[in-house]
This record gives structure tokens, C-alpha cells and sequence, in this order.
């Protein structure tokens, strides 16, 4: 068999890589000149299997005019002239029910347990460097309001078999004590010490090295136009930067090109509800001697988290937060990384001298925050889009399901609720 994975981002690259093992012959194709250029390479590096609630809950609707109306807060709307993004706020907002947001986290957290089963298992099967560490995180709250509905939340996937801590202030500065100097903003936190992080773009340049030693053709540079799929196979128009044209022909396609797969989709008669929600990044080179956090932290009341990455002697901090609707914007406007910065500063103590290496990413998100994963009415096409903010962290059991689906095998978790509608 024959397929084509479009896209070398993290879904695109487990998939394929997935699909190669089960001896399938593997084409991936991008529009940039090498893998995770896109969502995956910047990204807030945590594996956050625990925290995968989705961003459309009850709580939203009532903060969004606050949020809407103050030119630093952590979510930005851009309105545009745009059904798409008219059409995916809208059913966002439909979204935002306690029934559909638990419906959410229930799916999103079986698929998390596939993924960590999976993304973990290659890591050490193909003995990827990519400053893999399970060393928990630590979410924090800035009030008691916050900190209650963290609890409830807790209670909730306790019962679902996630085993998380609520902690004191005094019990958070313990666990990370680098966090010393922002004690008066903490009111809780929530401790999982199961959680990992990782560097992301780390593990897909090593998965496209393992695929192109073991066979796969990488076809760079070339923006995937149209992709035709019927009982006979299928076949993907290709489109160079010098203006040539070719086609790519397989027995199937898996579409995971991450904010650009709605309109390639389109191309073959789907309708993807996947919208990009753009966020930032810097990575801070931590110097011999300065103190780094111990495990990954979110701070709630920024919508920043910080990541350590260490490899041997090499100290990084990963830190990146933000939501914007903004389109397909990819610039980096000099005051959200300014705000990364203070915020290293403020709530780690950390100095960002040096190179930060600012990052802006465009995360493939669906209204409700469940990716779509698996086949489509397009015999042949199958999909592997919409993960939003979750891509690292989903990108071992999403890619399991679509080769699953592909290869006709009942799935680890019950994939109806990522199905194609």
C-alpha cells in the first residue's frame, strides 16, 4: 500500500511513521523546506495528558467581553471578513455547555492515555533526543474562585481515572520553588506528576530522519492544491514555488496540514470546522548556576506555561502562551513576546538574555476542541486535523487512530467521537 501524508508536523510525522511500521510505503509532503516549520515546532512542549479540558466551557462566555475589550489580555479576536471564522465562533459559543465541555474532556482524555502510551513508546523505541522528561506539572490559580473551579474540575477526572493534588500556596512554592518571588499571585495549584514535556520539534526532525533512512519520500516545497479520492485511489496536485505543477498518486491520503487543512479539504468536498488559534513562544537558554523549574508550570491567570528542556548539560525553558483568532497571520508582534518576557522574569525569575528564538504558531483547532481524526466520505481520504493546543500531546493517539481507520482495525478507544460528520 501506498500512502501520502500531507503535512510534516507532529500529526504528520507519527502518522507517517506509524503507517512505515506497519509496512506501509510513505510519501510526506509539505510546503516548507523540512519538518515541524508550522504548530509543531515552537510549541509550550508540555505533554499535558491530565489537562486537556476544552477552551469552549460555561465559564468563557461571561469572561469574553473582559478579555475582548483589553488590548493585553491572553485572548484576541481580530474580526474579519471571513465566514469561516464566523461560522467556527459561532459554533464555539454552542459549545460552551457544561454537558459538551465534559463530553469533551472525557473523549480528549482517553485519547491522551493512547497518546502517551504511544508517543512514549516510540521516544524509546527509536531513542529520539528530545529532552524527554516526565516531570510533572504544576498548574497554579490566581484567586479562590479560580482555585474552586480547578478543584471541581479535578474531582471530575478523578472519577476518570486521572490522579492529580490541590496544593497551598506555601505547598507550591515547596514543589517549585522557583516560583518563590510570585507567592503573593497564587492563591492554589493543581500538582499531576505524571505529566512529561518535550521538545517537540526535536522529536519530528528525528521521526523524518528515521522515515527517510527507513524508505519514505519527502517531497519539500511543494503546496498541496487538490486532492482527488475515489474507489481507485487517489491523487494529490502539487504545486512548486517556481509555478510547476505534478501529480502525487497512492492508494490513499491522510490530510494533517494543521490551520491550512480546511481549505486543502474543500478541494475534495469536506467541510473541516478547523480554525487557526495563533499563539507565541520564546525559549530561554538557562545559564550554569541560575535556578530552573524543576517541572512544567501553568500560570492560569497569563495563559503562560514554561517547560524545562534539559540535555545534558544544555538548560532550556520553553515558554508560550496566548490564544488570538486572527486569521493566518503568522508575524510576531514584539509586544506578545515582550510579555513572555516579563512574564519569565516575574513568575520564574529567570533572566532572558541572549537569544529567546521568538516563535508564532498557528494551531488547528475545531469549535468544540475534538480533533477529527479517521475517514471521510472521500473513499481513500482521511483526516488528522484539529487538535488546537493539544497537538504535542495528542499526536501519538490521533495518529494511531487515522492508521487504525486506514488499515480497518478496531480502535484502543472508541473513535466515534472523533469521527467525520
Amino acid at each position: 500500500m501506498r500512502v501520502i501524508v500531507i503535512g510534516a508536523g507532529v500529526a504528520g510525522l507519527t502518522t507517517a511513521r506509524l503507517l512505515q511500521r506497519e509496512g506501509i510505503q510513505v510519501s510526506v509532503v509539505d510546503a516548507a523546506d523540512g519538518p515541524a516549520r508550522g504548530a509543531s515546532g515552537g510549541n509550550g512542549a508540555q505533554l499535558s495528558y491530565s489537562y486537556v479540558a476544552p477552551l469552549a466551557e460555561p465559564a468563557v462566555v461571561g469572561k469574553l467581553p473582559t478579555l475582548l475589550a483589553d488590548e493585553d489580555s491572553p485572548l484576541k479576536f481580530q474580526l474579519q471578513f471571513d465566514l469561516a471564522q464566523w461560522r467556527w465562533g459561532l459554533a464555539f459559543l454552542r459549545a460552551c455547555t457544561i454537558d459538551q465541555a465534559r463530553a469533551t474532556t472525557r473523549a480528549l482524555l482517553a485519547l491522551s492515555a493512547l497518546s502517551r502510551e504511544v508517543t512514549e513508546r516510540l521516544i524509546a523505541d527509536e531513542r529520539i533526543d528530545c529532552a524527554f522528561a516526565r516531570s510533572g506539572k504544576l498548574v497554579i490559580y490566581p484567586d479562590e474562585q479560580s482555585v474552586a473551579t480547578a478543584q471541581a474540575q479535578m474531582q471530575f477526572q478523578a472519577a476518570l481515572g486521572c490522579t492529580q493534588s490541590l496544593l497551598s500556596p506555601a505547598q507550591c512554592i515547596a514543589r517549585e520553588p522557583t516560583l518563590a518571588r510570585y507567592a503573593e499571585r497564587i492563591a492554589g495549584g493543581i500538582w499531576t506528576p505524571s505529566e512529561a514535556a518535550a521538545d517537540c520539534g526535536a522529536f519530528c526532525a528525528a521521526l523524518a530522519r528515521r522515515l527517510a533512512d527507513d524508505g519514505a519520500r519527502f517531497v519539500w516545497q511543494r503546496r498541496a492544491q487538490k486532492i482527488d479520492a475515489d474507489k481507485g485511489g487517489a491523487r494529490v496536485l502539487l504545486a512548486g514555488n517556481d509555478g510547476a505543477r505534478e501529480p502525487l498518486d497512492a492508494d490513499a491520503v491522510v490530510l494533517a496540514n494543521g490551520s491550512e487543512a480546511a481549505a486543502l479539504g474543500a478541494t475534495s468536498g469536506l467541510r473541516l470546522p478547523v480554525y487557526p488559534l495563533k499563539g507565541y513562544s520564546i525559549t530561554v537558554t538557562v545559564p550554569p548556576g541560575a535556578p530552573m523549574p524543576a517541572c512544567s508550570i501553568t500560570d492560569t491567570r497569563r495563559k503562560v506555561v514554561f517547560a524545562p528542556l534539559v540535555e545534558g548539560a544544555h538548560r532550556r525553558v520553553r515558554v508560550a502562551g496566548f490564544v488570538e483568532l486572527v486569521g493566518h497571520d503568522r508575524s510576531i508582534p514584539p509586544a506578545r513576546i515582550d510579555a513572555l518576557v516579563q512574564a519569565t522574569r516575574e513568575v520564574i525569575g529567570l533572566d532572558c538574555s541572549g537569544d529567546i528564538a521568538p516563535w508564532a504558531g498557528l494551531r488547528p483547532a475545531t469549535p468544540t476542541g475534538l480533533p477529527l481524526l479517521g475517514a471521510t466520505p472521500r473513499k481513500n481520504l482521511l483526516v488528522n486535523v484539529g487538535q488546537g493546543a493539544l497537538g504535542w500531546t495528542l499526536a501519538g493517539g490521533s495518529a494511531q487512530l487515522v492508521v487504525d481507520a486506514l488499515l480497518g482495525r478496531r480502535s484502543a478507544v472508541d473513535a466515534r467521537a472523533f469521527a467525520y460528520r
